[in-house]
């Protein structure tokens, strides 16, 4: 194991000097301030409870930004990468691969720190700070699974486009599954046996994919409805998924003959 850890560590060292020189942190602040900007307009048009309508479009723009932000960047930098001849370079050296995706998964969790941090802090100014954190810790997780998965895709389709339509896909599916659930199994869903059918297929999704509608819910900021339990739910979850797809990039990458 220790021989495996050095070179992960130097790697998960490099991804983050790629962020800082590819100026990614700018970027989460830029969307922070362009976030807070969009969310003070509509606050303006909104013609009652303007302050919950602010938090509310405030809390999903900085999230939709931080998972577009990072996913883009860990595809379009693995993808650079292997058209650079970089990642030959890597593996000619002694180590094993599964450091050489280990070190990418630590650097990319590091990485995802910056806009759960950040955009909790800006969260806090308006909502309850406890709710907030709340919110930032479930927004970690939440990128955590988005990191694990376009890893995967970047390793798997080794085509920045494909990938990025791969964990969009991803990414809406299963923050969808829920209100999809709802509708299968609603008072006006009917009885025929194609809709039987797409219920039954909504269910299985459910148990395979990650229950990202879970995770980062806006009423926790606006009502203050968040708990400890659910934030150990979130983990739970990040836990078991960011493993799954660790485990799958790494059984596909020793497959590959690179």
């Amino acid at each position: 194991m220790m021989p495996m850890l050095a070179p992960a560590l130097t790697i998960a060292r490099y991804t983050l000097l790629e962020a800082l020189r590819s100026r990614l942190p700018w970027l989460f602040v830029l969307a922070a301030c362009g976030a807070a900007a969009l969310a003070g307009f509509l606050q303006q048009l909104a013609l009652t409870e303007s302050g919950a309508v602010q938090a509310a479009l405030l809390a999903a723009t900085l999230r939709l930004a931080s998972v577009f932000l990072l996913a883009t960047f860990i595809i379009t930098g693995m993808a650079r990468e292997a058209a650079d001849r970089g990642l030959e370079l890597l593996l000619a050296l002694p180590m094993p691969r599964a450091a050489y995706l280990l070190g990418k998964l630590l650097g990319y969790g590091t990485l995802a720190a910056v806009p759960a941090v950040l955009f909790g802090l800006l969260m806090a100014l308006f909502a309850a700070p406890a709710q907030s954190a709340l919110w930032a810790l479930s927004l970690l997780g939440e990128l955590w699974i988005v990191a694990a998965f376009s890893l995967l895709c970047a390793a798997s389709l080794q085509q920045a486009l494909p990938a990025l339509a791969a964990t969009g896909g991803f990414y809406v599916l299963a923050r969808m599954l829920g209100s999809l659930q709802l509708l299968a199994h609603g008072p006006q869903a009917g009885d025929s046996m194609a809709q039987r059918a797409a219920a039954g297929a909504i269910d299985v999704l459910a148990l395979l994919l990650p229950r990202l509608d879970d995770f980062t819910r806006t009423q926790w900021l606006l009502y203050a409805t968040g708990d400890w339990q659910a934030l150990a739910g979130v983990a739970a979850q990040t836990v078991i998924y960011v493993g799954l797809l660790a485990s799958c990039a790494l059984c596909d990458f020793y497959r590959r003959n690179i």
